[in-house]
């Protein structure tokens, strides 16, 4: 069976990002997801379109088709003061380097990195990890089989698999 649209699709694969090995998935925990609802990166279903199980894939994702650029306006400036809670500061809450998951004012789930800390403030870049990167990926299809009709009116795979590189960096929360 080849990888088509609403396929269930499993695959292992590694990730690396100049060089550097980021992720990856093994044949016993693969990806796994709906093939062409838009849950991972275009271009990432674009490369294994039409692939049958058992076909290795290789190829590289530029920055401007995978996370995109890094967005200067997603690092901002927060007020130290909105870290406290009963007017102290968690010890350990703050440090460079460390993911914080914070809420926009629509009350939407954001990660931030922290850049920098100040005596006032602390910076944050809410952009992907992965933004401004180009993305070389190669691995192997494990699996191809249809979908069910749930998972077919839900829009994603019901498993509890390897869940990345998605467009919004997790799962959908309902699984």
């Amino acid at each position: 069976m080849v990888i088509t649209k609403d396929k269930v699709v499993s695959l292992s694969y590694e990730l690396k990002v100049n060089g550097e090995l980021v992720d990856k998935a093994e044949a016993n925990n693969p990806l796994e997801f709906l093939y062409g609802r838009g849950a991972l990166i275009a271009r990432f279903e674009q490369n294994i379109d039409n692939l049958a199980v058992g076909d290795s894939f290789e190829f590289m994702i530029p920055s401007n088709e995978g996370y995109g650029a890094i967005n200067e306006e997603a690092i901002i400036d927060l007020p130290k003061d909105i870290f406290k809670v009963e007017g102290e500061i968690e010890e350990n809450l703050l440090e460079v380097g460390k993911f914080l998951p914070m809420l926009d004012q629509e009350g939407n789930q954001l990660n931030g990195k922290i850049i920098n800390i100040a005596d006032e403030h602390v910076t944050m870049d809410f952009n992907h990890p992965l933004a401004g990167e180009d993305l070389h990926f190669s691995g192997k299809v494990e699996s191809v089989r249809e979908a069910t009709e749930e998972e077919l009116s839900h829009g994603h795979v019901h498993s509890h698999g390897h869940h990345n590189h998605d467009k919004e960096g997790g799962c959908c929360g309902e699984c």
